[in-house]
């Protein structure tokens, strides 16, 4: 009697961690040249991944944060391109193809903060985050479902005020909102590529985009409500950005990643 041919088990069926050619795992970080994005990018580094650093006008910071992780023996570019713009996104895709052969995965920190209550919002800035927020992650996407190859990682980021629903954030989280719902079609969108798409949720994290405008009272405030205690470092979100776009990650997808230290 003939018997059918077991199933390959998991672990021969994970992606290679350095590619179907053992060659590295070229990273796109936009946003790349402060907080969240800087530190990721220097993460990715870290664990071998020539890094392009996408900046949309801090060229010293970005010069910087680039410089850093050559002296720390990495690879590393920046490219300025303003994310909602569709032919700035493309032509930093293809700085990151001419320069290191290809993407692998992309981490699109870019992002905009505004704060007012639904009744005094200047519509002018609800326009603005759009245009940062949504229209850039949609631009962003739309060149990583057509260029990431296979095996890798398309990551953005959400909030975790999307549930919370923080007074004042109302913009600032029906553009996160926006995130979510974007990049949970994609991951369906590319089914039989082998990419993964994930948007992470950090909660209320030591970055000058969160700190800007608030007192030391409204910090204290929001660093007690977690149960660790603490407010949130661009490391700890970099280490959750650096496990889902690693081959040891490559099993979660679809999902949004609440990183807030157990806000609920």
């Amino acid at each position: 009697m003939s018997h059918p041919s077991p199933a390959r088990p998991p672990e021969e069926t994970g992606p290679t961690p350095g590619g179907a050619s053992g060659r590295p795992r070229v990273a796109l970080v936009t946003g790349g040249s402060r907080g969240i994005g800087r530190r990721t990018a220097a993460r990715l580094a870290a664990d071998g991944c020539p890094v392009v650093v996408g900046y949309a006008g801090d060229r010293e910071a970005a010069e910087g944060a680039a410089g850093e992780i050559v002296a720390a023996g990495g690879r590393a570019t920046a490219v300025r391109a303003d994310v909602g713009d569709e032919r700035q996104v493309a032509a930093l895709f293809d700085a990151a193809e001419t320069e290191y052969g290809g993407v692998d995965i992309v981490v699109h920190a870019a992002g905009r903060m505004h704060l007012a209550p639904v009744a005094e919002l200047d519509l002018a800035e609800l326009d603005a985050l759009y245009r940062t927020n949504i229209r850039g992650t949609f631009a962003v996407a739309q060149q990583a479902a057509r260029r990431v190859r296979r095996g890798g990682a398309v990551l953005t980021f959400s909030s975790s005020v999307v549930g919370l629903a923080f007074p004042g954030y109302g913009a600032y989280s029906a553009g996160k909102g926006a995130v979510e719902a974007v990049t949970l079609i994609l991951a369906r969108e590319l089914r039989g590529r082998d990419v993964t798409v994930n948007a992470i949720a950090p909660g209320p994290t030591a970055t000058d985009l969160f700190l800007e405008g608030k007192d030391e009272e409204t910090v204290a405030r929001l660093a007690a409500q977690p149960p660790l205690e603490r407010l949130g470092a661009p490391a700890d979100i970099a280490e959750v950005a650096a496990f889902l776009a690693s081959p040891a990650g490559h099993w979660v997808n679809g999902q949004v990643v609440r990183a807030n230290g157990g806000i609920v």
